[in-house]
């Protein structure tokens, strides 16, 4: 039996220097029961704790627009720094896995909040059938996925959906980014969602603007409450 546990515990040693398993947020090496991204830099992340906090500071941008119940983030959102180096990885370079895990860290903190209250479907802001065709996944619905394993929540990707393809919102003024969100969004199967109350869900908030354009057209549909939640709030 030593033998074969000797031998078991080389073919791992092996199998991790050939294939390394590194934190996808400081590339160090991951320890037995660590995943995608290490205790340490978990506990670092930059948490805003918002949804502790009525009236907040999201929650106060969507004033006279389109009405919500709350909004939260999961964390502040630095150029160069630990989040943005997470959200790139996640929507550019494949890293499906990074949005599943904040979203299951996120779902972690508030799910003993009385923020979900009341939530019973969780809705990501969906991509273009263009921009879904070259990367592959809802870098958004990585995020819902992951909340929803640990809230018990079901994800509903069937009744919003994008219209309109439209350019990256990064590089764009506030202004910009408004008018980029006009008319985009649309939904169908409406029914489903008649009634409920659904956590509109996205990756990183700046101005609002693609999640006000989400929830005014979740809004039109009968008895429908919306709250929003992101993994990073931008707040410049």
């Amino acid at each position: 039996m030593k033998i074969i546990s000797l031998v078991k515990q080389t073919c791992l040693d092996l199998w991790a220097l050939l294939f390394p398993n590194n934190c996808n947020a400081c590339g160090n090496a991951l320890v037995q029961g660590e995943d995608t991204i290490c205790v340490e830099c978990q506990y670092k992340l930059p948490r805003t704790n918002l949804h502790k906090v009525p009236d907040n500071v999201i929650e106060q941008a969507f004033w006279g627009k389109t009405k919500i119940e709350r909004a939260t983030a999961f964390t502040y959102f630095a150029k160069e720094g630990m989040v943005q180096h997470l959200v790139h990885q996640l929507k550019y370079k494949g890293k499906t896995e990074i949005g599943i895990k904040l979203g299951e860290l996120f779902a972690n903190d508030i799910k003993d909040s009385d923020f979900i209250n009341g939530i019973e479907f969780i809705v990501p802001v969906p991509l273009h059938k263009k921009k879904m065709k070259v990367r592959g996944y809802n870098q958004s619905e990585m995020i819902a996925i992951g909340m929803s394993n640990v809230l018990g929540i079901p994800v509903n990707t069937t009744v919003l959906y994008r219209a309109e393809y439209t350019e990256t919102q990064t590089r764009k003024s506030r202004y910009e980014r408004a008018l980029n969100t006009q008319n985009v969004f649309a939904a169908h199967n409406t029914d489903q969602l008649a009634g409920h109350h659904v956590l509109l869900v996205d990756d990183v908030l700046t101005t609002g603007a693609t999640i006000d354009g989400c929830a005014s057209v979740l809004k039109q549909i009968k008895d429908v409450k919306v709250s929003v939640a992101a993994i990073a709030f931008a707040s410049n």
